[in-house]
């Protein structure tokens, strides 16, 4: 019998209300087949911020953030339907949980000062502003560049995946 570390996890997933859904495992680590039901779930959160609290608040301690499809596969769930259903999910089926890959709530947008929209030239000239106020040689932190550079990187990516308007 293997015996595997478990941390307390949740997942946030948006709504069609332009609200946030929680879902939080912590007494068992959220599995596929059978679907694990969370320990504690509920929607309404106006912000991922909001969401995150509201998680935490229910288990009594810090948890670590997995990929939302754990929280839209109850939502799935919770309205009579299979939990897995789109192609990515299916193909991960026997997937354990993986953590969020961000070091912490902010956005890429957020951590750039820019809107959503922004081109890739605004993208550029953000970047370059800000790396001068991030930068360890010029006062700031090597966690602060380190997610600034991370944060270009993303919305460079998803710049030349999906064009502005």
């Amino acid at each position: 019998m293997s015996s595997a570390l478990f941390a307390p996890v949740f997942a946030i997933a948006p709504t069609r209300r332009r609200r946030f859904l929680w879902a939080a495992w912590w007494t068992a680590a959220p599995s596929r087949k059978p679907f694990q039901k969370p320990d504690a779930f509920a929607g309404g959160a106006r912000t991922r911020a909001e969401a995150q609290a509201a998680a935490e608040r229910a288990a009594n301690c810090k948890l670590t953030e997995i990929e939302s499809g754990w929280a839209r596969a109850w939502s799935n769930i919770l309205i009579g339907k299979e939990p897995w259903t789109s192609g990515a999910d299916a193909r991960a089926n026997d997937e354990a949980p993986r953590a969020r890959v961000t070091s912490n709530a902010t956005s890429i947008w957020q951590t750039l000062g820019l809107q959503a929209n922004a081109s890739l030239d605004d993208i550029k000239r953000a970047y370059r502003s800000r790396a001068l106020q991030t930068h360890p040689d010029r006062g700031g932190t090597a966690e602060a560049f380190h997610a600034l550079q991370n944060a270009y990187e993303a919305a460079v990516k998803r710049r030349k995946h999906r064009p502005s308007r």
